[in-house]
């Protein structure tokens, strides 16, 4: 890889949730800190959402490095298929053999372990990952594990990680019990411009690398990539293809170039296409060179010889006046002008005939109602018949 070509001790963009490269800084920050504390004070159930490759994992391992010392962790992949099977999970985690598999009693099996758990100092922590999956029943099996408590003490910690469509979830009204038992509610969103330079400046740092890996154009064109912002997920995709390209091309730092090709495999060079012709335009210009797509529009120089006008023939070739066409210019000129000519006296000709054939029916249909009505002719058939025998 491209690790010692760059002078690394490891690879800087892996998408893995490895705490050592957590962003502990601006909105990363602020929801690790708010749910510690939530989980200190023992304050029980706390939600967080974003969009995919957010670093919704990355933040939970963070969070449990934080409890290292006093929690029972009890972790989840995904969401079971019902409230039974989660309870049923979480008794075997904590290392009971319940008599019955009634929920009934497996709650209060569970809720003995837990005050027991608690008295030694410790803390039960629940994590469950893919929460925007869950059914109803299993939310509703959430809320009752959330009312154990002894006191104003949670027995149970409960962290639910999902995607931004979970808001939709737990918003309906069905749900207000649910809602109402939510401690901590965090969104998390995508980086901008200047998180993103933070972000992956701080990644090279950690895997033993600096900035400079990235040229002026590097940087940019890694911001301008992204439009209004992305996720360390796809940031981490764009940086580790850059990086690579450039390894491949034998090249020391990561420029537009390569940056603009490891785009093009996710379909983000739109940006970056024009950014690359406006940088190609100004060192032209600092060159003194004349810009490729100005020169037709380029000031003509000025002609010391004497001044001629010119006309524009039929067919688009320039003549200069005064001068006698050739002759097979006037012969395709006259071969096209005469049909052209016969072609438009023709359709005059059509379009007066028309006009006149229409005029003399609706004549001769007004005459014959006008001799109808003299007539005194009882209908038509009759008016008809007196007619031709007049």
């Amino acid at each position: 890889m491209y690790t010692k070509h760059f002078g690394l001790i490891m690879l800087p963009f892996e998408n893995v949730p490895d705490p050592r490269f957590f962003f502990d800084q601006g909105e990363h920050a602020r929801i690790r800190n708010r749910i510690t504390e939530s989980f200190k004070a023992g304050r029980g159930l706390t939600i967080v959402t974003g969009p995919i490759g957010s670093g919704k994992t990355t933040l939970s391992q963070m969070v449990i490095s934080d409890f290292t010392d006093n929690i029972r962790l009890i972790w989840m992949a995904e969401p079971p298929a019902n409230s039974t099977d989660l309870f049923l999970f979480i008794a075997q985690e904590i290392g009971l053999n319940s008599a019955s598999s009634e929920r009934v009693f497996v709650l209060r099996d569970i809720k003995d372990s837990l005050i027991k758990i608690n008295s030694a100092g410790s803390k039960c922590l629940l994590i469950i990952d893919e929460s925007h999956l869950m059914p109803d029943d299993v939310l509703d099996g959430i809320r009752i594990l959330n009312n154990l408590e002894v006191g104003s003490t949670k027995l149970i910690q409960i962290l639910l990680l999902g995607q931004e469509e979970m808001m939709k979830t737990i918003n309906r009204p069905e749900l207000e019990a649910f809602r109402q038992r939510i401690a901590t509610l965090e969104m998390m969103g995508k980086m901008n411009a200047e998180r993103i330079r933070k972000y992956v400046s701080y990644r090279i740092q950690v895997a033993g690398g600096s900035s400079s890996l990235l040229t002026d154009t590097g940087w940019e064109a890694l911001v301008l990539a992204f439009g209004p912002g992305s996720t360390p997920r796809v940031i981490n995709t764009l940086c580790d293809r850059s990086f690579n390209t450039a390894f491949e091309k034998e090249k020391k730092n990561v420029d537009v170039d390569d940056v603009y090709d490891a785009a093009q495999g996710m379909g983000l060079q739109k940006e970056l296409f024009f950014y690359k012709i406006a940088l190609k335009k100004e060192e032209r210009e600092k060159q003194g060179l004349p810009d490729k797509a100005d020169v037709s529009l380029k000031e003509p120089q000025a002609h010391k010889g004497p001044v001629h006008s010119f006309n524009r023939g039929p067919n688009g070739i320039v003549v200069p006046h005064g001068k006698r066409q050739p002759e097979a210019q006037k012969l395709y000129q006259k071969e096209y002008e005469a049909p052209l000519s016969i072609s438009i006296t023709d359709q005059k000709r059509k379009k007066v005939f028309v006009v006149l054939l229409s005029l003399s029916v609706a004549v001769l249909i007004l005459s014959f109602y006008l001799y109808c009505e003299k007539s005194g002719s009882e209908d038509a058939l009759t008016c008809i018949q007196e007619l031709f025998y007049f």
